[in-house]
Protein backbone atom coordinates (compact mmCIF):
# COMPACT_ATOMS: atom_id res chain seq x y z
CA UNK A 1 0.00 0.00 0.00
CA UNK A 2 2.59 2.67 0.79
CA UNK A 3 4.77 1.98 -2.40
CA UNK A 4 1.15 2.32 -4.36
CA UNK A 5 0.55 5.53 -2.79
CA UNK A 6 4.37 6.52 -3.29
CA UNK A 7 4.22 5.83 -6.98
CA UNK A 8 0.71 7.98 -7.14
CA UNK A 9 2.22 10.51 -4.87
CA UNK A 10 5.27 10.97 -7.98
CA UNK A 11 2.94 10.46 -10.83
CA UNK A 12 1.34 13.58 -9.35
CA UNK A 13 4.18 15.39 -8.75
CA UNK A 14 5.57 15.08 -12.65
CA UNK A 15 2.29 15.54 -14.11
CA UNK A 16 1.96 18.94 -12.21
CA UNK A 17 5.54 19.74 -13.62
CA UNK A 18 4.84 18.92 -16.89
CA UNK A 19 2.00 22.18 -16.88
CA UNK A 20 3.75 24.63 -15.10
CA UNK A 21 5.00 27.59 -17.49
CA UNK A 22 7.99 27.47 -18.82
CA UNK A 23 9.78 30.48 -17.84
CA UNK A 24 12.49 32.20 -19.37
CA UNK A 25 16.05 32.51 -17.82
CA UNK A 26 17.23 35.81 -16.15
CA UNK A 27 18.29 38.32 -18.74
CA UNK A 28 21.86 39.28 -18.66
CA UNK A 29 23.33 41.55 -15.76
CA UNK A 30 24.15 45.47 -17.15
CA UNK A 31 28.10 46.10 -17.01
CA UNK A 32 28.77 48.01 -14.25
CA UNK A 33 31.85 49.29 -12.69
CA UNK A 34 35.75 48.95 -13.80
CA UNK A 35 38.25 46.08 -14.25
CA UNK A 36 35.59 44.33 -16.38
CA UNK A 37 38.46 42.18 -17.98
CA UNK A 38 40.00 41.54 -14.43
CA UNK A 39 36.88 40.37 -12.73
CA UNK A 40 36.13 38.54 -16.30
CA UNK A 41 32.59 40.31 -16.37
CA UNK A 42 29.68 39.11 -18.33
CA UNK A 43 27.47 41.67 -19.14
CA UNK A 44 25.71 43.95 -21.80
CA UNK A 45 26.68 47.56 -22.19
CA UNK A 46 24.55 48.65 -25.50
CA UNK A 47 22.59 46.90 -28.18
CA UNK A 48 25.83 46.13 -29.81
CA UNK A 49 28.20 45.90 -27.14
CA UNK A 50 29.19 43.50 -24.36
CA UNK A 51 31.19 41.38 -22.21
CA UNK A 52 31.84 37.59 -22.50
CA UNK A 53 34.24 36.41 -19.45
CA UNK A 54 36.19 39.51 -19.79
CA UNK A 55 36.49 40.05 -22.96
CA UNK A 56 35.06 43.18 -24.84
CA UNK A 57 32.89 42.19 -28.11
CA UNK A 58 31.05 44.44 -30.61
CA UNK A 59 28.39 42.46 -32.66
CA UNK A 60 29.27 42.91 -36.13
CA UNK A 61 27.14 44.34 -38.87
CA UNK A 62 24.40 46.41 -36.57
CA UNK A 63 24.35 49.05 -35.24
CA UNK A 64 22.26 50.32 -32.41
CA UNK A 65 21.01 53.46 -30.83
CA UNK A 66 23.78 55.40 -28.89
CA UNK A 67 23.09 55.16 -25.05
CA UNK A 68 21.68 58.52 -22.97
CA UNK A 69 25.09 60.68 -22.35
CA UNK A 70 26.00 59.93 -26.28
CA UNK A 71 22.96 59.71 -27.94
CA UNK A 72 22.47 62.80 -30.72
CA UNK A 73 18.38 63.14 -29.87
CA UNK A 74 15.95 61.69 -26.98
CA UNK A 75 14.28 58.93 -29.10
CA UNK A 76 17.65 57.83 -29.18
CA UNK A 77 18.52 57.73 -26.09
CA UNK A 78 15.33 55.97 -25.24
CA UNK A 79 15.70 53.28 -28.16
CA UNK A 80 19.44 52.42 -27.16
CA UNK A 81 17.63 51.11 -23.96
CA UNK A 82 15.34 49.34 -25.39
CA UNK A 83 17.70 47.53 -27.51
CA UNK A 84 20.15 46.93 -24.66
CA UNK A 85 17.32 45.64 -22.70
CA UNK A 86 16.05 43.46 -25.60
CA UNK A 87 19.77 41.93 -26.04
CA UNK A 88 19.81 41.18 -22.36
CA UNK A 89 16.81 39.23 -22.50
CA UNK A 90 17.66 37.53 -25.95
CA UNK A 91 20.58 36.21 -24.92
CA UNK A 92 19.48 35.12 -21.31
CA UNK A 93 17.96 31.77 -22.65
CA UNK A 94 21.19 30.66 -23.94
CA UNK A 95 23.82 31.49 -26.73
CA UNK A 96 26.65 31.20 -28.48
CA UNK A 97 29.04 33.94 -29.44
CA UNK A 98 31.03 33.34 -32.84
CA UNK A 99 33.96 35.25 -32.72
CA UNK A 100 35.59 36.15 -35.96
CA UNK A 101 39.01 36.27 -35.07
CA UNK A 102 38.99 40.52 -36.71
CA UNK A 103 39.11 43.41 -34.35
CA UNK A 104 37.11 46.42 -34.71
CA UNK A 105 37.20 50.38 -33.26
CA UNK A 106 38.13 50.40 -29.66
CA UNK A 107 39.85 47.31 -29.62
CA UNK A 108 36.85 45.05 -29.75
CA UNK A 109 36.23 41.64 -30.89
CA UNK A 110 33.61 41.42 -33.94
CA UNK A 111 31.40 38.85 -32.87
CA UNK A 112 27.93 37.15 -34.04
CA UNK A 113 25.47 35.75 -31.56
CA UNK A 114 23.51 33.10 -32.06
CA UNK A 115 20.35 32.46 -29.73
CA UNK A 116 19.64 28.70 -28.72
CA UNK A 117 16.43 28.36 -31.13
CA UNK A 118 18.93 29.28 -33.94
CA UNK A 119 17.90 33.09 -34.88
CA UNK A 120 20.79 35.51 -34.73
CA UNK A 121 20.77 38.15 -31.92
CA UNK A 122 21.14 40.86 -34.61
CA UNK A 123 18.93 39.96 -37.25
CA UNK A 124 16.09 39.85 -34.40
CA UNK A 125 17.11 43.74 -33.01
CA UNK A 126 16.77 44.62 -36.74
CA UNK A 127 13.35 42.99 -37.57
CA UNK A 128 12.45 44.60 -34.20
CA UNK A 129 13.96 47.85 -35.45
CA UNK A 130 16.22 48.13 -32.51
CA UNK A 131 19.55 48.01 -34.64
CA UNK A 132 20.01 48.92 -38.48
CA UNK A 133 22.43 47.06 -40.57
CA UNK A 134 26.00 48.27 -40.33
CA UNK A 135 27.85 50.12 -42.18
CA UNK A 136 24.53 52.73 -41.97
CA UNK A 137 22.88 55.05 -43.28
CA UNK A 138 22.99 57.97 -40.56
CA UNK A 139 21.09 58.12 -37.68
CA UNK A 140 17.03 56.72 -38.61
CA UNK A 141 16.07 57.08 -34.61
CA UNK A 142 16.70 61.12 -34.70
CA UNK A 143 15.32 60.88 -38.42
CA UNK A 144 18.72 61.47 -40.53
Amino acid sequence: MMLRESIRLACALVFTLMLAPVTSAAPLPVCEGGDRAARMLTCIVDGDTGWENGVKWRYDSIDTPEMPGHAECDAEAQMAVQSRDRLRELMGDSYTINWSGDEGSYGRALVTIELADGRYAGEVLISEQLAQPWPNQGNVWCGR
